[in-house]
C-alpha cells in the first residue's frame, strides 16, 4: 500500500505521540493504583484516596486509547507484500488493551468495597478481604498477561516486519526483538512463581523494552519516515 510523504510523516508522528502517551499513562496509571495494590488493609484505607484510585483508572483508559490508535496507524505498514502481520499485530494489541481494561475495572471494583465499607453498607471485613483478593488476583493476571505477553507478542511482531522490510535502522528492529524475548521470559517466571511481579529482577526484564519503545517513539519524532 502506498502511501504520500506527507501522511507518512502524519502517521509517523502521531505513531511516535501515541507510544509516549501510553508509557507515560501507564506509570502514572500503576502509581495511582498504591493504595489498592499495596497496604494489607486496603479495604479499610483505599476510600480515602478514592480520587486518586479514580484518575489511575482514567489513566488507564488513555493508555488504551493511545494503544489502540498505535495499531490503526501501524496497520497499512505491516500489511506490506500481502503479509498478515498486520491483523495479528492489530489483535494482539486488542487483547493486551481488553486485559488491561479487565485490570482497571477490577482495581475500580476492589474500591468500591472499601467505599461500601466505608459507607458502612458493609461491614463484614474478613468476607470484604477474600472479595477484595479476589479482584486484586484478577488485576495481577491481567497484568501479566496484557503489558507483559501480549505485549511482548505484538512488539516481536512489528519490529520483524521492519526488520525484514527494512523500515528502521536494524539495530533498532533487533533492539526490539530481543526485548520482546526478555519480556515474555518475565512473564514464564512470573507466571510459575518463579520471580515476584513487579520484583527487581522482573522490571529488569522489562527496562529494554521500554527503552525501545521510548527510543523508537523519539526516533519516529525526529526522522518520521520510513521506507513505504
Amino acid at each position: 500500500m502506498n502511501r504520500n510523504t506527507e501522511q507518512i510523516k502524519t502517521d509517523t508522528f502521531w505513531i511516535g505521540i501515541c507510544f509516549i502517551l501510553a508509557a507515560i499513562f501507564s506509570i502514572i496509571g500503576l502509581k495511582m493504583y498504591e493504595p489498592i495494590l499495596n497496604p494489607i488493609n486496603y479495604i479499610t484505607t483505599a476510600y480515602v484516596y478514592k480520587n486518586q484510585i479514580v484518575f489511575g483508572a482514567f489513566c488507564e483508559l488513555i493508555l488504551i486509547v493511545s494503544m489502540l490508535w498505535t495499531s490503526i496507524y501501524m496497520y497499512p505498514y505491516l500489511i506490506k507484500n500481502q503479509s498478515n502481520m498486520g491483523i495479528a499485530y492489530l489483535s494482539f494489541r486488542t487483547f493486551e488493551s481488553i486485559f488491561i481494561a479487565i485490570g482497571l475495572i477490577s482495581i475500580l471494583a476492589a474500591l468500591s468495597i472499601s467505599i461500601a465499607y466505608s459507607n458502612e453498607a458493609l461491614q463484614n471485613l474478613e468476607t470484604l478481604e477474600m472479595l477484595g483478593y479476589s479482584f486484586k488476583s484478577i488485576y495481577k493476571w491481567c497484568f501479566m498477561i496484557g503489558p507483559n505477553f501480549m505485549l511482548a507478542i505484538n512488539t516481536f511482531i512489528y519490529n520483524k516486519v521492519f526488520f525484514n522490510e527494512k523500515m528502521t535502522p536494524k539495530y533498532l528492529s533487533v533492539w526490539g526483538m530481543v526485548a520482546s524475548i526478555l519480556l515474555m521470559l518475565a512473564f514464564f517466571l512470573e507466571m510459575f512463581g518463579l520471580i515476584e511481579q513487579l520484583s527487581i529482577f522482573g522490571i529488569l526484564l522489562a527496562v529494554p523494552i521500554a527503552l525501545f519503545e521510548m527510543t523508537f517513539a523519539i526516533w519516529l519524532l525526529t526522522k518520521r519516515k520510513w521506507n513505504n
